[in-house]
């Protein structure tokens, strides 16, 4: 057991933070600008900055008309000759780690940059962030008298070329501070393993007997193991294992459709659930208040933000605006410059505001994980509150899901296949169906007007995936564990295909 006087001590040093966080919120705008200009400052001597004149950038406005918006493959060749060894192409710092990451929808894999200063200055402060948010609603926080349990990635790093790469989870587990790798379980030696199927044993075996106060890691992973966990254990609900437990940080995929399952085995309205908003590019977003979950845009981490309206995402001249010029409820993409060396980059993630004063935000999907194949504008926010709301109304509970479009055949009307793998198989799924088809509708108007008298969408059509379909097709693709997600949305029928294969 950690002492109760480093708790005391602890906090008291992380509810200091507060007077920063309280400078941009009643600044954000002014605080961006100056972070702005001191970025273009650090890279001012590097390739990319000599080319670009960042010498002479004097605001955003000289920034925006000179520096071009870019994709991952479009700066790759840089990326590339950085894991090489060549120094000062984008960042002015040695750039030694690098972030893999295939997302969920290209198996060529990223190498996302990862600076000592990104480290400290963002992935780190956003974690000591997170507890001080946390302890400033909790006083009575016994947090640090026990330990986090988290769930990092299946992959450990490697070296090549001069570089490290890896998981960002396991880079930030290499590089882990003294105090916060003393307050975590399991061991590095087993956080960093890489065969999933021999990491959740073992990660059971060390934890089983800890006193765990909080737990970190993606939901739907963190769930296959905590029932893992009541498995090996016998007890029926994980606050007989670890009684002291009162949060759980939870990010990477919405944790809607996962709800009911967690409340089911914590069987405990003291845990609470914190939500967070962070890649491998750069930490974003906290939730800061025990009862809301929309996330507080963070905005002294080193990053700089800019948002594309999706509503002309795809257009040829794309408006792209920074911060003081976003909207409530409109979905933009986000496009970021960071302290890694990455300049008006987009990361293929959508958001909502839903304040503007202090800014706050709903992560709403992919820009390439929707279903517009009739003109229906599905995002992934919209299915996971579809699947929230049938698992609640129902009683049901939902371990994975995917949704394909089944396209137009001749004269036959396409419409949504829902592959849904159930805890229990529903008895009715014609009723199912039906439930799913108007949940969507009071979700998604472009829906409803699509399904309006069938004239050009057909109901939804639900499939039961066999128990573990999910997990079978994560193996087969070896991407079991951390930060490796279910696409929910596709255009294509690809990976349901896949799926429906292994399901036969």
């Amino acid at each position: 057991m950690v002492n109760p006087f480093i708790n005391s001590i602890t906090s008291w040093f992380l509810k200091k933070r507060i007077h920063q966080i309280e400078l941009f919120l009643k600044y954000p705008n002014e605080v961006q600008n100056e972070l702005l200009l001191k970025l273009l400052n650090s890279a001012k001597n590097t390739s990319i900055g000599k080319l670009y004149g960042f010498d002479s950038i004097k605001n955003y406005k000289d920034y925006s008309e000179r520096v071009p918006v870019s994709t991952y493959e479009e700066i790759s060749e840089m990326i590339e000759r950085s894991r090489k060894g060549e120094k000062n192409i984008f960042w002015s710092s040695d750039i030694k780690w690098f972030a893999k990451s295939s997302g969920t929808t290209n198996s060529k894999s990223k190498f996302i940059p990862i600076s000592q200063e990104s480290l400290e200055d963002c992935h780190y402060a956003a974690n000591k962030d997170l507890l001080c948010l946390y302890l400033s609603n909790n006083e009575n926080s016994k947090l640090f008298e026990g330990k986090n349990l988290r769930l990092g990635g299946s992959k450990s790093t490697y070296f090549e070329n001069g570089s490290i790469y890896g998981d960002l989870s396991a880079i930030l587990i290499e590089n882990m501070p003294i105090w916060a790798e003393y307050i975590s379980t399991p061991s590095k030696k087993v956080a960093l393993m890489s065969d999933w199927e021999h990491k959740m044993p073992a990660i059971i075996e060390e934890t089983i007997k800890e006193n765990v106060t909080s737990l970190a890691g993606v939901p739907s992973w963190v769930l296959t193991l905590l029932n893992k966990t009541l498995e090996v254990s016998g007890k029926k609900t994980i606050n007989e294992i670890w009684p002291n437990l009162e949060v759980y940080f939870h990010g990477g995929v919405s944790f809607n459709p996962y709800i009911n399952q967690y409340n089911s085995i914590f069987k405990s309205d003291k845990v609470k659930y914190y939500e967070i908003y962070n890649a491998s590019e750069g930490f974003f977003a906290v939730q800061d208040s025990n009862n809301s979950k929309e996330l507080l845009l963070m905005l002294d981490y080193g990053i700089y933000y800019e948002f594309i309206p999706m509503d002309n995402y795809h257009n040829e001249d794309q408006k792209i605006i920074n911060l003081s010029q976003v909207e409530l409820n409109k979905n933009y993409a986000i496009v970021i410059t960071t302290n890694a060396g990455l300049w008006r980059y987009k990361i293929g993630d959508t958001v909502r505001f839903t304040s503007l004063n202090p800014y706050r935000i709903l992560v709403t999907g992919r820009t390439k994980h929707f279903i517009n194949v009739f003109g229906e504008e599905v995002i992934i926010e919209n299915s996971d509150n579809v699947i929230k709301n049938l698992c609640k109304e129902s009683n049901l509970e939902v371990v994975d899901y995917t949704v394909a479009p089944v396209f137009m055949d001749g004269k036959k009307k396409g419409r949504h296949q829902w592959l849904i793998e159930f805890n229990s198989t529903p008895k009715n799924l014609i009723e199912i169906a039906n439930q799913i088809d108007e949940y969507l509708k009071s979700e998604n108007s472009d829906y409803e007007a699509k399904r309006y008298n069938n004239i050009s969408l057909d109901k939804p059509e639900v499939i039961i995936a066999q128990n573990g379909l999910f997990y079978k097709w994560m193996r087969s693709r070896n991407k079991l564990g951390g930060q490796n997600k279910i696409p929910r949305l596709s255009n294509s029928r690809k990976y349901i295909e896949e799926l429906l294969e292994i399901n036969n």
